[in-house]
Parts: C-alpha cells; structure tokens; sequence
C-alpha cells in the first residue's frame, strides 16, 4: 500500500493511505538510510512511502520515497544533528514580525539560503501589520524592498484585518505548501483565519519577553477546501544545513552571488581577497551588511562540519 505522512510525533506517524482516503497510524520498521548520518529523523512530514497492515490497522512503513526537497533545523541536543521539518514541499512561507514577537534578519537569511540550498520556492509574508504605527509601517515597507530588490516574492499580511489574505490564498492554491517562523508569529492563527473550520490551537504573546508560546507540538499537514495543503510546524529557532561545503554558501545569497562575478579572483571567498567586488559592494552600501554577516556565519559552520 502507498501513502502520504501527515503528521508527525516522533515514534508515531500518521499515513494517508491513497486510494481510500483513509488514515492509519503508523511506525518505521527496520533501518531506513538517513539522507545523511547527522539526521535525526528518517521520516517527515511530506514524505511519500510504502506500508504494509498488521493487527489492529497498525502500519508499518517499509519504504520511503526519494524526497524532492527538505527543510531542517538544528537539532535541539548539543550533538550538533539536524532534524528534517518537512519534505517535499512546493512553496515554504516564512512569517515575519516587526513585533509580537519581534523577528531578525539574520533569522530570515538563514531560512532563505536554507530554501536556496534545498531548491525550494519562497515566500516572505510580512505578518500583523494591522498593529504597526506609521513608522513601523515605514520599516516594514524598508525591509520589504530590500528583499525584493534580491528577488523575493513579499506580500503584508494580517490574519485579523484579513489583509491579502485572497492573494495569498491564490499563490498557495493546489501547493503543498509550509508555514515557518518564531512561535508566536501568528502560524496557526493565519491558518485559521483561511480557513476556520481547522481551528487550531494558538496562544497569547508572553507580556514579559515578548515572546510566542509553543502552540504546534509537532508537525501536521492540513488540507485546504481551495486545493492543497499547509504543514503546521512547531516553532523554528534556528534552520540548518548539512553536506554543504563552505565555497557552496555564496551560491545561496543571490546577490552575493551575483556581484562575485566581478571579484578579480574567480574563486573569491569574499573574505579579505583583494579586490573583491563583493566586499566593495558592502562599503557602497550595495548589499545589506546583515546578509553578509549571516553568509560569513554559515561559511564558519560549514568549515567546522567539514572539519568533522
């Protein structure tokens, strides 16, 4: 029997079997091959597998199909693993806040070369803007263009005021698509704002650090009643990337990129090469220093997992 994983728990999954609809609970038997061995998780929301029934309707997954894409973040124990977040996914939309809670750059950096890296589409949904002032509007509209001018598909969002959320609904129509950011970002509030009857659960921000709650305990895909589907997922503090080499990171930085095709030496690292047309772009103010400063972060990570 064949079959779509929905949710994950950890030691239990659940599978939609394909031709009736059905859903079964499911577990991993023998020893699947990780992608790579600093994976936690063979298994992922997203995954397409085979599985065969026991007693009681209990599955057993016996193979698993070659995913098309992953996400992963790093693990949450000090083994410096990763765990996969979802796989094959269409379009991953990442949720950013100015505030309640407030989100970095260099967060989203990190997500969107993480997207580079695993060849999966973005997109970057400016998140409650019906709460911002004037000024913080302003800010917003300042981080927006700076995205866009890299090539990023942007759109402003609110899940109360219902702001684009019919644009947006029309972009991830018939997608399998994915909603990340910090917990309290509004994930699941915006899942239900497009589309009531899911009713997930969700939390106020913490008055004291500003900061969301764990709401999503686990990763679940739910299914759209306009076509297609969303992945639920608990809150990322941090993506990752595994079996990259550290000449590989610029690749994932379209402007830096770009502009290195300048650089007088053709394997320019933008570091401290003489006449680096990178590092001049960032004295000219052309590139934004908080995209240089996560690049240099993830070419330091590379090197110490090459060095493993």
């Amino acid at each position: 029997m064949k079959g779509l994983i929905i949710k994950s728990t950890g030691s239990w999954y659940q599978v939609l079997e394909d031709e009736t609809g059905k859903v079964y609970e499911a577990r991993i038997r023998g020893k699947f091959k990780l992608i790579k061995t600093r994976l936690t998780n063979p298994l992922a929301v997203g995954d397409f597998v085979e599985f065969s029934l026991e007693q009681d309707d209990v599955a057993w997954i016996t193979h698993i199909a070659p995913k098309k894409n992953y996400l992963i973040r790093k693990s949450t124990n000090l083994s410096k693993e990763a765990h996969i977040i979802a796989s094959n996914i269409d379009i991953a939309c990442f949720i950013f806040t100015l505030k309640f809670p407030e989100t970095s750059l260099g967060f989203l950096d990190r997500f969107l070369a993480c997207c580079e890296a695993y060849n999966i589409k973005t997109l970057i949904l400016f998140n409650k803007m019906d709460v911002l002032n004037e000024e913080e509007k302003e800010m917003v509209e300042a981080v927006e263009g700076l995205y866009q001018n890299i090539g990023y598909e942007t759109l402003e969002i609110s899940s109360y005021s219902k702001l684009n959320l019919n644009v947006l609904e029309n972009r991830i129509k018939d997608q399998v698509s994915v909603f990340f950011g910090h917990s309290g970002s509004g994930k699941s509030t915006l899942v239900n704002a497009m589309q009531p009857t899911l009713d997930l659960k969700t939390s106020e921000i913490s008055s004291v650090h500003q900061k969301g709650k764990h709401t999503t305990t686990f990763a679940q895909m739910h299914f759209w009643d306009f076509g297609g589907s969303v992945i639920d997922t608990p809150g990322v503090r941090e993506f990752a990337m595994i079996d990259v080499l550290k000449e590989e990171i610029q690749h994932y930085f379209p402007e830096i990129f770009k502009t290195g095709r300048a650089c007088k030496y053709h394997n320019c690292m933008h570091i401290n090469e003489p006449k680096c047309a990178v590092l001049e772009s960032i004295e000219a103010g052309e590139i934004e220093e908080s995209r240089y400063i996560t690049y240099l972060k993830l070419m330091e990570e590379a090197e110490e997992m090459e060095q493993k």
